[in-house]
């Protein structure tokens, strides 16, 4: 059991070395949708604190990021989430796949699903009451209508 456990501690020790890039790509506030959409000061705030750690180019690592393997999971997490959808890079985006995007955040904030449970448990300021959930929702509806509007785009069709 000893020779195991020290196994397991070397192997920790040794996984250390083998820190995550906490880089971000510089930012480029033209395409960053809370500038391009000219976001309310209020509804931002709520955006950035649910989405913007995991969904734009802005994410901030806690110091637990420099425990591996929890490093390379974020970091993980982080590239997959700036994949699925980045607000620091939404303006290079078609308007179609805005729209889309904006109605798919909607639907995942109605249903619980975002901001993930285990963000909001070391990020308290994520944790949105019924009416900031309604505020960021509502915003994001008169965005993608809006975009639908001005590109002649059909109403999403998973919609009813």
């Amino acid at each position: 059991m000893k020779k195991i456990l020290l196994i397991l501690l070397v192997a920790f020790i040794l996984i250390q070395f083998f820190q995550i890039d906490k880089n971000n790509p510089a930012p480029t506030p033209q395409l960053d949708f809370l500038k391009i959409k000219d976001t309310p000061e209020s509804t931002a705030n709520l955006i950035r604190n649910g989405c913007y750690d995991c969904h734009s180019n802005e994410s901030k690592y806690p110091w637990y990021a420099n425990l591996q393997p929890v490093g390379w999971f974020l970091k993980d997490h982080i590239e997959e989430g700036r994949k699925e959808l980045n607000f620091s890079t939404f303006a290079t985006n078609p308007a179609k796949r805005q729209a889309h995007k904006l109605s798919e955040v909607q639907e995942m904030i109605e249903n619980g699903k975002m901001p993930l449970d285990s963000y909001v448990l070391g990020h308290p300021e994520a944790k949105f009451s019924a009416a900031q959930k309604q505020e960021i929702i509502q915003y994001f509806k008169l965005i993608e209508a809006d975009i639908r509007r001005s590109h002649n785009l059909p109403p999403d069709a998973k919609k009813k």
